[in-house]
C-alpha cells in the first residue's frame, strides 16, 4: 500500500511559476512509475506527466511541453512537477499518481491517487 500527499499547490496570476511535490510513505517509491493528473471543473481527469521508476522515460502531455518538467528524488520518496509560465487554463485540481508496472498514463489505469491540491491560474 502506498499513500500519497500532494501539496504546493495555490493561486498565482498567469505568467507565474509553482512546484508542487507529492510525498509517498507506506512503500519505497522507487519501486514506482510516477505521474501527475489534473481535472478541471466540469472536465476529467487528464493526463499531464509521467515518469518511470529511475525518470530514464518521461512523456507530457502537449498542452505542457516545454512549460512542465516531471523530477523525483526517491531518496526523498518525493516527486515533482516544475510549472513555469502558468496560464489560466491550467486552473485545475492537480493529482499525484503512482503505478507498479506500466507507466501512468490514462487515469483509468492507476494503482494509487493522491488527495489532490488546487491550482488556480488568473488572468
Amino acid at each position: 500500500q502506498v499513500q500519497l500527499v500532494e501539496s504546493g499547490g495555490g493561486l498565482v496570476q498567469a505568467g507565474d511559476s509553482l512546484r508542487l511535490s507529492c510525498a509517498a510513505s507506506g512503500r519505497t517509491l522507487g519501486m514506482y512509475a510516477m505521474g501527475w493528473f489534473r481535472q478541471a471543473p466540469g472536465k476529467e481527469r487528464a493526463f499531464v506527466a509521467s515518469t518511470t521508476w529511475d525518470g530514464g522515460n518521461i512523456y507530457y502531455a502537449d498542452s505542457v511541453k516545454g512549460r512542465f518538467t516531471i523530477s523525483r528524488d526517491n531518496a526523498k520518496n518525493t516527486v515533482y512537477l516544475q510549472m513555469n509560465s502558468l496560464k489560466p487554463e491550467d486552473t485545475a485540481v492537480y493529482y499525484c499518481a503512482a503505478n507498479r508496472r506500466r507507466m501512468p498514463t490514462t487515469p483509468r489505469q492507476i494503482d494509487y491517487w493522491g488527495q489532490g491540491t488546487q491550482v488556480t491560474v488568473s488572468s
